[in-house]
């Protein structure tokens, strides 16, 4: 099969999962591809840098996991995944992207992500019968060659987890 219409049957199915993800199930293949149209990029998690922790704190610094970049158009994204945490707990991420036109420059762009998280003791914030879906707002700089990237996510400190502004790190493949 030729690479072409792999990266056509890849960008479908990542749009599609994006698209059920977000709670819109109704969509066809061929709808969830238009979504797309601004491309699909299909992220790694591997690791965090925690920044001033509470002395005595452990927290993992490799954070391997994936997900996936849905793009609309050049500002506006869906994306989705999961990672285990600095906690060693499972997260689950879903939401949007907003990079503006006027935060790019050559390579590097800025963004934010917007949308439900996770993993984490939310407390009183909390969603769920344990409190561990919460909400989640995060500025986002992003580096991207032609088909390859890495985000660097800053992360909000979570003060009911202990967890403190946090710097996560992606790297990506377009498709």
């Amino acid at each position: 099969m030729p690479f072409g219409k792999i990266k056509n049957k890849i960008r479908r199915a990542c749009a599609a999962a994006a698209v059920a993800g977000i709670g819109l199930m109704g969509a066809s293949g061929a709808q969830a591809a238009d979504w797309c149209s601004g491309g699909v990029w299909v992220d790694a998690m591997l690791g965090s840098y925690h920044i001033n922790p509470d002395p005595g704190t452990d927290f993992e610094q490799f954070n391997p996991g994936l997900g996936v970049e849905c793009w609309l158009n050049g500002q506006w994204a869906l994306t989705a995944g999961g990672f285990r945490n600095s906690l060693r707990r499972p997260s689950w991420y879903g939401g949007g992207v907003w990079a503006p036109e006027f935060v790019h420059w050559g390579f590097i762009r800025l963004a934010v992500m917007g949308g439900i998280i996770s993993g984490y003791n939310y407390g009183n914030w909390g969603l769920g019968h344990d409190h561990t879906i919460g909400p989640v707002a995060a500025p986002i700089v992003m580096v991207e060659y032609k088909r390859v990237g890495a985000n660097f996510i800053v992360i909000p400190p979570i003060p009911s987890d202990n967890l403190p502004f946090t710097i996560g790190f992606q790297v990506k493949v377009k498709f």
